[in-house]
């Protein structure tokens, strides 16, 4: 009993993210309310309550459930003395571009994070994940930067923590604008040859 009771709970979690993903995409999330989700989830504001301690810790589930697989696979860059830091960074990078090209659900968030969050006064809590997200991946980034030259001999042009900024940016700046209008260009294809060309201005030859 206690399993079955424990299964509904995540269904009725799941039912919850899924039900903000659509009132998130169609309000965007500061014009939308708990009870807008309750209802497109068919349940009450009381389970939404029981999981989720706001508005801002829901919207953070539902950004961590998308980008948890990346941040795992760029803690893993760098551990094993048999694989290239830098093949692996840029797989980590291209895998997370390559989802949010073609898995609906994770192209839906990030379209909603990139798109149609205001920083208001409810939702300062998703405005300090970002920055958070913003912080670990950067750091992430300039770790398997620093592993790399090092491997490799190489003589950064500037401090890997300022190398890892200006790759970010990149990233963000390509999902930024592939979300305005994707059928512009190819996102993965374009990024991949940007983030070469980015890592041959750093000093790192294929």
């Amino acid at each position: 009993m206690a399993r079955r009771t424990k299964e509904d709970a995540e269904d009725t979690r799941q039912q919850l993210l899924q039900a903000a993903v659509r009132v998130f995409a169609e309000k965007g999330v500061s014009r939308s309310s708990l009870q807008d989700i309750a209802e497109a989830a068919g349940t009450t504001r009381g389970a939404i309550y029981w999981h989720f301690k706001n508005k801002a810790d829901l919207f953070n589930a539902l950004m961590d459930d998308a980008i948890l697989p990346m941040e795992q696979a760029m803690q893993r860059i760098g551990h094993d003395p048999s694989q290239d830091p830098l093949t692996e960074l840029e797989q980590a990078l291209l895998q997370t571009l390559r989802d949010i090209a073609t898995n609906e659900s994770t192209r839906a968030i990030f379209e909603i994070a990139t798109l149609k969050v205001e920083y208001v006064a409810e939702l300062r809590g998703v405005q300090v994940r970002h920055i958070q997200a913003y912080a670990d991946g950067t750091r992430e980034i300039g770790r398997s930067l620093q592993e790399a030259a090092v491997r490799r001999g190489v003589v950064l042009p500037m401090p890997f923590e300022m190398a890892a900024q200006g790759l970010h940016a990149l990233m963000v700046g390509l999902i930024h604008s592939w979300m305005l209008a994707p059928k512009v260009f190819d996102l993965v294809q374009v990024s991949q040859a940007a983030i070469r060309a980015h890592l041959l201005g750093l000093g790192f030859r294929p």
